[in-house]
C-alpha cells in the first residue's frame, strides 16, 4: 500500500517500506495546496523586495548581506556548490532514501517555501529508483544535515551522481533514464532542501527499527541462557516488575516467561539457587531500562517526522516569516545516543551470562567451556574473547555526541549537535550487538545439548534455529564461520521469527 505523506502521520515503519522496501510514495493533495500557498506567499514577498534570510539574504555570518535581484537567482546554486562539502564513501541507498522522504515530510507541512515542483520531483526520485549518491561525513547535525543535503540537492539542477537500478552513474542521465525533469532551483529551493536534520532522522529511523528488533532477540539469548544455568524462576513473576511500574521491564519479563513457557524449571521439580547472580535475574530491568529508552527515541524520531524543521519558516496564513533553529538535531542526537549506549549496555550483560555459561565454576554442571575434551579442546574460549573486543568497541563509542560541540561559521553556529557522529556510530554498536548476541545464542544452544531437562517451547525453536546455522561444537574447530553465520542471522532475524512463529508475537511496549 503506498505511503501517503500528509504531514501528519508519518511513522518510522512508514520510513521502513519506503526506504529499505521500496514502497510507492503519493503527496497528499491537501500537503501540495499548501505548498503552493506557502510559495504565492513567498514569491508577492520576494516581487516587494522584502529582506529574508537565505532568499535574498547570505547565510550564517553572511546574514546581514543583502543580494541583488540578479544574484537571488544564482544563490540557491552557488549555496549547493558551497554546501556539498563532505567526505568518505556513499551512505547506504536506504539511508539517503530514509532522508529524502523526511525532506519531502517536511515540505508537506507547507510552510517551506519552495515550489512544489522541488518536492514532487523528490516524490518521483523515490518512486523511480533514483538515489543520489551521499557522502557519509561532513554534517554537524545543525543547520541540519547541510553537507549530505546539499549533495542530494545537486539532483534537483542535474548534477552530481545517483544510484540507479544498480547502476552509479551522472545524476543527469539516472533522471534521463528513469523519465523526471530536472526542476532546476529558483528563490528558496535550495535552501528549502537542505535546512534540517533528515539524514539523521533517516537513519535513526531505520537503526531503531532494527534496534527493537534487536532487542527481543537479546531477551530470547537470555531466556536460553537462563534456562541452561538452571535459574531461579520468582524473578520474572509479573507482580514484581508491576509492583515497580517500569513498562520496559513489565514487557521483558513478559517476554521471558513466554519464550520459556512449558520449561520444566517452572514447575519447581528441579533444585535451584535460592538467588542467582545480578547478571541473571536483573535481565528485566537493565533490558526493560533500554526498552524504555526506546520508547523515548521513537517518539522523538517521530515528532521530527511530522515536523517543520526548517529555517526561515514562513507561515502563510499569518502572512509571517519565522527565523529560529528548527533545524537544530538535539532533539534525536540525544536520543539516539541514548540508544546506543543502551544497546552496549544490554551487550555487557549478555556477555556476562556468556561468562557464566563458559567458566565451570559458575555454570551449574556444564563442562568447562562448554566442551566434553577439556585440554585436548578449548571449546567456545576464544569466542568470549571476541565478544569482549566487540563490547570494549561499543563502550568507546558510547560516549555522547550530543555534548561534542565545535563552533563553525565564525561562531555563528556556535552550539551544533554532531548528531551525525550519534547516527554513525550508534550504527555501528548495533552492528557489534548482533555479533556478540550471536555468540550467546551458539553458548546457550551448546550448553541446552548438555541438559536433560525440557527447556520452554520458545527456547526449543531458538535452538532448532541456531542449530540450522551452526552446529554442536564436539570437537574443536575454526569459529569465525559460525560467528558471522550466527551475528547475520540475527541482522535478519531468523532467530525472532523462528520463535515467534512456536510462541506467538513477543511484547514490544512501544
Amino acid at each position: 500500500m503506498p505511503v501517503t505523506i500528509a504531514g501528519k502521520s508519518l511513522t518510522i515503519e512508514d520510513v521502513v517500506r519506503v526506504a529499505r522496501h521500496g514502497e510507492e510514495v503519493r503527496l497528499a493533495p491537501e500537503a501540495l495546496d499548501r505548498i503552493r500557498s506557502c510559495r504565492r506567499m513567498l514569491q508577492k514577498k520576494v516581487d516587494a523586495r522584502e529582506i529574508m534570510y537565505g532568499v535574498n539574504t547570505g547565510i550564517g555570518e553572511f546574514s546581514e548581506i543583502v543580494l541583488s535581484d540578479e544574484q537571488v537567482q544564482q544563490f540557491q546554486r552557488y549555496l549547493i556548490y558551497n554546501h556539498a562539502a563532505g567526505i568518505g564513501k556513499p551512505v547506504p541507498i536506504e539511508h539517503a532514501r530514509a532522508a529524502m522522504l523526511s525532506r519531502i515530510a517536511v515540505h508537506a507541512r507547507g510552510f517551506s517555501g519552495c515550489r512544489p515542483e522541488i518536492t514532487l520531483t523528490y516524490v518521483e526520485m523515490l518512486n523511480r529508483g533514483v538515489t543520489p549518491v551521499v557522502c557519509e561525513k561532513g554534517s554537524v547535525g545543525a543547520c541540519g544535515d547541510l553537507s549530505p543535503m546539499s549533495q542530494m540537492a545537486l539532483s534537483l539542477m542535474g548534477e552530481g551522481e545517483s544510484f540507479y537500478r544498480g547502476e552509479r552513474m551522472p545524476t543527469r542521465a539516472a533522471m534521463e533514464r528513469a523519465g523526471i525533469p530536472v526542476p532546476g532551483l529558483e528563490a528558496r529551493d535550495g535552501l528549502a532542501a537542505i535546512n534540517g536534520s533528515n539524514l539523521i532522522t533517516g537513519i535513526g529511523c531505520l537503526l531503531l527499527h532494527d534496534a527493537e528488533r534487536w532487542v527481543q532477540q537479546a531477551e530470547i539469548a537470555a531466556s536460553m541462557t537462563l534456562e541452561a544455568l538452571m535459574a531461579n524462576m520468582k524473578p520474572y513473576d509479573p507482580k514484581l516488575h508491576e509492583l515497580r511500574g517500569f513498562r520496559g521491564a513489565m514487557t521483558t519479563a513478559a517476554n521471558l516467561r513466554k519464550i520459556m513457557t512449558g520449561s520444566d524449571l517452572w514447575t519447581g521439580k528441579l533444585k535451584v539457587k535460592v538467588q542467582d547472580a545480578y547478571s541473571m535475574r536483573s535481565t528485566p530491568q537493565v533490558v526493560g531500562a533500554l526498552r524504555d529508552q526506546m520508547r523515548w527515541a521513537r517518539e522523538q524520531l517521530e515528532i521530527e517526522l511530522n515536523g517543520v524543521a526548517d529555517n526561515p519558516i514562513f507561515v502563510w496564513e499569518e502572512d509571517r516569516v519565522l527565523t529560529g533553529a528548527n533545524f537544530q538535531g538535539t532533539p534525536i542526537s540525544m536520543p539516539m545516543d541514548m540508544v546506543g549506549a543502551g544497546i552496549c549496555m544490554v551487550s555487557v550483560l549478555s556477555e556476562r551470562r556468556l561468562n557464566r555459561l563458559l567458566n565451570p565454576a559458575l555454570s551449574v554442571g556444564l563442562p568447562a567451556f562448554l566442551t566434553k575434551g577439556a585440554g585436548m579442546f578449548s571449546g567456545m574460549m576464544l569466542s568470549q574473547y571476541t565478544a569482549d573486543m566487540l563490547i570494549v568497541e561499543q563502550r568507546i563509542l558510547s560516549a555522547p555526541s550530543c555534548v561534542q560541540s565545535i563552533p563553525a561559521a565564525a561562531d555563528q553556529e556556535d552550539f551544533v549537535s554532531m548528531g551525525m557522529n550519534g547516527a554513525l556510530k550508534t550504527r555501528q554498536i548495533l552492528d557489534n550487538a548482533r555479533g556478540v548476541l550471536g555468540i550467546e545464542l551458539m553458548a546457550a544452544a551448546q550448553a541446552l545439548d548438555f541438559r536433560t531437562f525440557t527447556p520452554g517451547r520458545g527456547c526449543l525453536a531458538a535452538r532448532a534455529a541456531v542449530r540450522e546455522r551452526v552446529a554442536h561444537l564436539d570437537e574443536d574447530r575454526p569459529l569465525f564461520p559460525d560467528h558471522n553465520a550466527i551475528a547475520a542471522a540475527v541482522e535478519r532475524c531468523e532467530i525472532l521469527e523462528a520463535v515467534e512463529a512456536e510462541v506467538g508475537p513477543l511484547g514490544t511496549s512501544w
